[in-house]
């Protein structure tokens, strides 16, 4: 799985290594349907009551497109937990197949005697 960590600010770089094993634990059972993750990590300018850490994943599948979870919090750890795992739900959701109604009739069965 190729994994891109992408950040504006330079000291955002030292939780390259923490954001690629938290992505790669994360997508192991995807890892053949979704070849590509993105993380993107930003501090927030004028946040009220310290929630200012921004994290996005974006995961692009085979056959289903891609997926764009944003999270925000307190802290790098849970933004980037909280987005990652909406992303593999949000990812697993378009990837099962559409269920199918079968409309059946009853009938009400009588005994005659």
């Amino acid at each position: 799985m190729e994994i891109i960590f992408e950040s504006r600010e330079p000291w955002l770089e030292r939780l390259r290594g923490f954001a690629v094993r938290r992505v790669r634990q994360a997508t192991r059972p995807l890892d053949w349907l979704a070849p590509r993750a993105r993380v993107q990590m930003s501090d927030v300018p004028g946040a009220r009551d310290g929630i200012d850490k921004r994290c996005q994943v974006e995961l692009t599948a085979e056959g289903a497109g891609t997926v764009v979870i944003t999270s925000i919090t307190r802290d790098w750890g849970s933004a980037l937990q909280s987005a990652l795992s909406r992303a593999v739900r949000a990812l697993l959701r378009k990837l099962q197949p559409a269920p199918t109604h079968i409309r059946t009739r009853t009938r009400a069965i009588t005994h005659q005697r």
